[in-house]
């Protein structure tokens, strides 16, 4: 399997609000830069997004370490809340509805093709991909 790198971050202007995601894919030598936003969103929507549109623009199964800020997407995959949230129809434990279950079940289905690590740093840090991730982010949530 070929080994690619996803940097990923999201933005939002008020929560909700404008927001946008920022994404580097980066495999060998190569980088393809994937950005977009929503005119009313969630940053949780927007880091969820990053990561998704990095796997989705994928084409073929691969090794990959998604890079992110992000505590909610990383926590959520790496100690199997999405999973748990998802056997239980999208409830989490309090009996609250879990937030963003079609963007989840979207990312679920990508980790059953690509083997994916999940990796937190800590952001706006002077991580070159997480600071450039913002400022894509930033840039998309400024369009609407």
């Amino acid at each position: 399997m070929k080994h690619v790198d996803i940097y990923s971050d999201g933005a939002c202007s008020g929560n909700p609000g404008p927001g946008g995601f920022g994404t580097i894919v980066v495999y060998k030598k190569y980088e393809k830069v994937i950005s977009g936003g929503e005119a009313e969103t969630t940053n949780n929507r927007m880091e969820l997004l990053g990561a998704i549109r990095g796997l989705e623009a994928l084409t073929e199964p691969c090794d990959v370490t998604v890079t992110s800020d992000s505590k909610y997407l990383v926590d959520a995959v790496n100690l199997g809340w999405a999973k748990k949230w998802q056997a239980a129809g999208w409830i989490k434990p309090d009996k609250k509805p879990a937030a963003n279950p079609d963007l989840w079940e979207r990312l679920l289905a990508l980790l059953k093709i690509h083997k994916v690590a999940f990796v937190w740093i800590k952001g706006h840090a002077g991580h070159p991909y997480n600071e450039r991730c913002d400022a894509l982010a930033v840039e998309e949530s400024k369009k609407f």
